[in-house]
């Protein structure tokens, strides 16, 4: 049966983009915009998913009231109103839409450039007020004009594209990216000292970081010529605001555009109010028709990934891996999962040291979430914390699994790819192995007794020994209890050696029918397994 899934949407949100979320069958969509903080921890254990823009602060409070939270969606790219860290330590995925608002807040940079640039929101206030003095709105073309970019990532180079197109010279800062990756895009790439002190317009395009807070404060707008002038469509709190109005104020920068602030909304007495020469927005970056419904179906697909135990395309708390590389990942990801609760139910206990190899076309990737599906699946019913990609690691730590990942790009057996756990603990140790055939999760080896079955459904493993009529005697005990048997596989060392029999069921088998079948002449032992 299908489970069935309540999501919450704090904040308003495109209802275009959030239409995909509202036709999945199996999802109740509930939209209460403006909760206050303790309505919100009253009503949050109800819901398995959360969508939020910038309103709604999820706190660790939250994230620990909401019990059944499994996802935390930010239709946008900023995650700071998002306690990330809580989410992670809850196992709560947090996902963003980096991608939606990109054009919308490169475009808002350049209008806000070219609005500072001809003074346009001053002239248009004083043709309000009724006057025509139009020696004050004196202006600056922008061609020949050095653009300094703080940043160079998705929303930065589509400014930059726009400014050469305008024609600007372009001068950035990162320290992520290499000189030869900005000369392939016309940026000449530079210190930060020296990109403030030669930018005629300096544009903002970092996330707010510990290292980022106050980045241009009071020592770094004195390096700015008195003709430059400043835009932050990034976030508050790069820059210092009061610091900032001083420099405008006594001349010493020419103006500045905002649409971030510190604080939001900015407050009546914010000294940036009462400074003309700084040009003013309401954090309206992304506030495009096109990009709301774009961030909002970004976020809503990724909630209904997670809820359907898919990987998110931009997990910020995960690793991010290219949607080519997932395509193939994904059946691997379902089988690792399978086979980890195979390996527990197998009867592996304490944990220990666990193997993972990956062989064949499969050890050519990040196996991060390989391996935390293993995880999952071997802890899923030992812990009482939900476990997942983005807490998995921190759970196998806690419960002393060592967890040893290895890859052989050469093939040993007839599989393109071969996924293989070993489990030791103590004396104990098991080994399974398990790979898609024809698009399904199979697992073909128990203790290196080669088999093949779908790692689906109930399972009963009897190691044996291997007699004429072993086979018919189970069946028969099977059928004589109304069990109906779906499938049949044996593996076998030689003839009348041990073997492993491995009899899929429709049904369960009863406690009681187990102690009958394990008290059979000839049966090692029994395990009934269900994936």
């Amino acid at each position: 049966m299908t489970s069935q899934f309540r999501v919450l949407v704090s904040d308003s949100m495109s209802d275009i983009g959030l239409a995909a979320l509202r036709a999945a069958p199996n999802v109740e969509v509930d939209l209460q915009t403006g909760l206050s903080p303790e309505r919100l921890l009253e009503i949050i254990p109800a819901y398995d998913a959360l969508l939020v823009r910038s309103a709604t602060r999820v706190t660790a409070e939250v994230l620990h009231a909401g019990t059944r939270l499994r996802v935390v969606g930010r239709a946008g790219v900023g995650v700071d109103n998002i306690d990330v860290e809580a989410a992670t330590q809850a196992g709560v995925i947090v996902v963003n839409a980096p991608t939606g608002n990109v054009v919308a807040a490169a475009e808002h940079t350049i209008a806000m450039l070219m609005a500072l640039a001809r003074n346009i929101p001053q002239a248009d206030a004083h043709v309000r007020a009724g006057l025509w003095k139009r020696d004050k709105f004196m202006g600056v073309e922008v061609r020949g004009k050095i653009l300094g970019t703080v940043g160079l990532g998705r929303v930065a180079q589509e400014v930059v594209r726009r400014a050469q197109g305008l024609g600007m010279s372009v001068l950035a800062y990162d320290p992520y990216v290499t000189a030869e990756y900005a000369t392939q895009r016309g940026v000449e790439l530079v210190d930060l000292d020296t990109l403030v002190a030669r930018a005629d317009f300096l544009t903002l395009h970092v996330p707010l970081t510990p290292q980022t807070r106050n980045l241009i404060g009071r020592e770094r707008l004195a390096l700015m010529q008195p003709t430059a002038r400043l835009i932050n469509v990034a976030r508050g709190g790069i820059v210092d605001e009061q610091a900032l109005v001083e420099a405008v104020q006594s001349g010493r920068l020419a103006g500045a555009a905002l649409d971030v602030y510190e604080h939001e909304p900015l407050s009546a007495d914010s000294p940036l109010r009462n400074c003309p020469n700084i040009i003013l927005s309401p954090h309206l970056g992304g506030s495009t028709v096109e990009a709301q419904e774009k961030v909002a179906e970004d976020v809503a697909l990724q909630v209904l990934d997670v809820l359907n135990d898919r990987p998110a395309r931009y997990a910020v708390n995960a690793p991010i891996i290219p949607p080519k590389d997932l395509e193939f990942l994904v059946p691997y990801i379902d089988l690792a999962e399978r086979m980890g609760r195979f390996m527990k139910q197998l009867g592996a206990q304490g944990m220990g040291d666990v193997e993972l190899t990956a062989e064949g076309d499969l050890a050519e990737f990040d196996l991060t979430y390989i391996r935390a599906a293993v995880i999952k699946g071997m802890l899923a019913d030992v812990v009482s914390v939900r476990i997942n990609l983005v807490n998995a690691g921190l759970m196998a730590e806690k419960r002393g699994m060592n967890l040893i990942e290895r890859k052989k790009h050469q093939r040993e057996f007839a599989y393109e790819s071969l996924l293989t756990l070993r489990s030791t603990s103590g004396a104990q140790r098991w080994t399974v192995r398990g790979a898609i055939l024809q698009g399904e999760p199979h697992i073909v080896a128990i203790n290196d007794l080669w088999v093949d079955f779908p790692a689906t459904g109930h399972v009963l493993l009897a190691m044996h020994n291997d007699r004429p009529g072993m086979i018919g005697a189970v069946g028969t005990v099977l059928g004589n209890a109304d069990v109906n048997i779906s499938f049949m596989h044996v593996g076998r060392r030689a003839p009348r050696s041990e073997a492993i029999m491995a009899l899929g069921t429709d049904e369960p088998t009863t406690p009681q029918l187990q102690a009958t079948i394990s008290a059979m002449p000839h049966i090692q032992w029994l395990k009934a397994i269900t994936l």
